[in-house]
């Protein structure tokens, strides 16, 4: 009788486990279905072919527990495709998203996933269990009857018959249908083979880019004291900006500030970090970014080459990809975080101001230095004193929508901190016997929690008006505005314009120095009478350049920006 009952519940817990797996694999597929751009017929491929053949997978052996742990890649990949759903409500994982995986700071990581208890909770029930429950079938032996696989295996044929069928009509649909971007888990395989190229390609990034050149010199002469900062912001919004009509004192100090000329119409092409600040450092964009990335050389090099001293003072982590390649083109590169002591837990941009201060005072007639700043990244509340905080309350900084205004209040105080900031560089500028000025943008924006799609944070496969609407803004010292008094009201001409943020950061700095390159296009800097602005583009995942509309924006992005002058259908 003991003998009779331990078969009996191993045969049903090797029953629970086959159906466990099935539906832990196929669960991304129906979701996908549902959020997905796809005719019916799609969507049921999406769903019928993938099943049918896990359906098949899982019958291949009575061995119930070695076939599930065959399935732990499929069950990572639908676990990581479950969280990414969860977060930004659509898409498949995208190559963007593999990349971060191997360039963003473990912290950040854990930062992220330790806020967001509902999803992780979930994906450990629904994929941890079975590989845990897949273990125990191998030692204790758990065997499927005969009878169960073959009733498994004849469910599985027609499953991937229908599934099939619906394949094949999904090609006879009004809109195009492509199996490496459209069939889950095709997709995702397809997205981590670019990223392996990708990543293959950055590791000869300095033998490949060895020959590039600008060809720039400085068309303004030697003797001539100058400085100039460039500030690269992270996840900053401008909707978030008393600068650009924000009804939060967020940016006090630099209301009245003489020389500031903002853009409130500018938009970033990337939503990714990796990406973004890339074509801020170079004087790629949307449209040339591609594989050019792997031979081009950012603007540091061009300074070097112009006679200017460089130095790149970075707040963020090392990430082994363009950021530092580009950073270590600079005289001085200094990524502060390496000489943080080791239980300094929060860093704030503020120490970038040390560093600063010692290029500043260095003698130099000709510098450039670019600061790399930690901005407004999640947690919000780490990127700053919370003696400095101006809104309360600002945490507690779970991930839902439930806490919102304590986001909001946090995020504001992040960016009251970007603004002292800004404000202490312009101070020492101004202070100087020399002609300054500075430049400031963000990579990107950030959604946090802003309307009916409940999206949080960015870097999602789809960007949305809250991560592409970026502060863009220019400085210049009394001493810069007397010697050059052409260029603050060319600036201000330009002012109400839609800028191309990834586009026009370079080209608008090597403007304000007077150098000149053969990369350099007066039409693409807003500190020039020339200036034009570029039609709208965003630099998708595959790295190539498309409309907003083709990018995944959708009414209500579209109507935001209409809202601030960007007509961009």
């Amino acid at each position: 009788m003991k003998l009779s009952k331990k078969i009996d519940k191993s045969v049903n817990g090797a029953v629970l486990l086959l159906v466990w797996v099935i539906c832990a694999c196929i669960v991304p597929n129906v979701w996908l279905s549902i959020t997905e751009p796809l005719e019916w017929v799609q969507s049921l491929a999406n769903v019928l072919l993938p099943l049918g053949i896990y359906i098949f997978l899982m019958s291949l052996s009575r061995h119930i527990g070695r076939t599930s742990l065959w399935m732990i890649t499929v069950m990572f990949f639908a676990a990581f495709q479950m969280v990414l759903l969860y977060m930004y409500g659509r898409s498949v994982i995208a190559v963007d998203m593999f990349l971060n995986v191997v360039t963003t700071n473990p912290d950040e990581v854990g930062e992220l996933l330790g806020n967001m208890f509902p999803i992780m909770a979930a994906v450990v029930l629904i994929y941890l269990v079975p590989i845990i429950m897949g273990v125990v079938a191998v030692v204790r032996k758990w065997r499927l009857t005969e009878r169960v696989q073959r009733m498994t295996r004849r469910v599985s044929f027609p499953v991937m018959a229908a599934g099939t069928m619906c394949f094949a009509g999904s090609f006879m649909c009004g809109n195009e249908y492509n199996p490496l971007t459209d069939l889950y888990p095709v997709n995702a395989l397809y997205n981590v083979g670019i990223a392996v190229d990708r990543t293959v390609k950055m590791a000869d990034y300095l033998e490949t880019s060895a020959g590039y050149t600008f060809e720039a010199k400085s068309e303004r002469p030697d003797s001539v004291p100058e400085v100039y900062v460039a500030v690269i912001g992270e996840t900053s919004r401008a909707d978030n900006w008393q600068l650009f009509g924000y009804g939060r004192a967020t940016t006090p100090e630099l209301m009245s500030e003489d020389g500031l000329v903002c853009f409130p119409r500018a938009i970033s092409q990337s939503n990714t970090t990796h990406k973004a600040v890339p074509m801020l450092l170079s004087a790629l964009d949307a449209e040339t970014f591609g594989d050019s990335i792997y031979s081009a050389k950012g603007l540091l090099t061009a300074f070097k080459e112009a006679g200017f001293r460089t130095a790149f003072l970075s707040n963020q982590n090392r990430n082994h990809s363009f950021i530092d390649f580009f950073g270590e083109e600079a005289d001085t590169c200094i990524f502060i975080r390496d000489y943080a002591a080791a239980d300094e837990k929060n860093h704030y941009d503020k120490k970038l101001l040390d560093y600063l201060d010692r290029e500043l005072k260095g003698g130099n007639r000709k510098l450039l230095v670019v600061l790399h700043t930690y901005g407004s990244h999640f947690n919000y509340y780490d990127r700053y004193p919370a003696e400095a905080a101006l809104f309360h309350p600002d945490g507690p900084a779970e991930a839902v929508k439930t806490y919102r205004s304590e986001q909001i209040n946090a995020y504001d105080n992040s960016v009251h901190a970007t603004s002292q900031l800004l404000r202490s560089v312009m101070d020492r500028l101004r202070g100087m016997e020399a002609r300054t000025a500075l430049i400031y943008t963000s990579d990107h924006g950030e959604d946090i929690f802003d309307d009916s799609r409940n999206l949080f944070l960015h870097a999602s496969p789809c960007p949305s008006y809250y991560q592409i609407h970026v502060p863009f803004m220019v400085w210049f010292s009394p001493r810069y505005m007397e010697a050059y008094p052409e260029v603050v009201p060319a600036a201000q001409a330009n002012a109400q314009k839609f800028v191309a943020s990834s586009k026009a950061y370079f080209h608008t700095l090597l403007d304000m120095a007077g150098l000149s390159a053969r990369q350099l296009q007066e039409s693409e800097s807003v500190v020039n009478r020339a200036y034009k602005p570029a039609a709208p583009v965003y630099l998708n995942d595959h790295n190539r350049p498309v409309t907003l509309e083709e990018a995944g924006l959708l009414e209500a992005d579209f109507a935001r920006l209409d809202s601030i002058g960007i007509s961009a259908r």
